[in-house]
């Protein structure tokens, strides 16, 4: 059980597949358009379920709750050794 007010993740169907454009590629066309979105819940709740969530700017949203209390797991990728050095390049130039 998911308590009122806690943190989750919901995802929400933004289009269907014969909803999506046309132009588009045949591998994207294929999957809905899909939406994460950060809140607290507004009810109890179970994963999988469908609930309203509050961001933390007060938007409402309505969606499948897929994570409890998610964290931020993004990087900037792994080190490249070509850039390293571009600051120190940068202000040798400027002088």
């Amino acid at each position: 059980m998911i308590k009122k007010g806690t943190w989750i993740e919901i995802e929400e169907v933004v289009l269907e597949v014969n909803d999506r454009a046309s132009n588009i590629p045949i591998e994207t066309k294929a999957t809905p358009l899909k939406c994460w979105t950060r809140g607290n819940c507004m009810e109890d709740c179970v994963l999988g379920q469908c609930v309203e969530v509050e961001t933390n700017i007060g938007r409402i949203a309505k969606g499948i709750v897929v994570d409890v209390e998610p964290g931020y797991y993004h990087t900037f990728g792994k080190y490249v050794s070509e850039i390293s050095k571009i600051g120190t390049q940068a202000k040798e130039m400027i002088k």
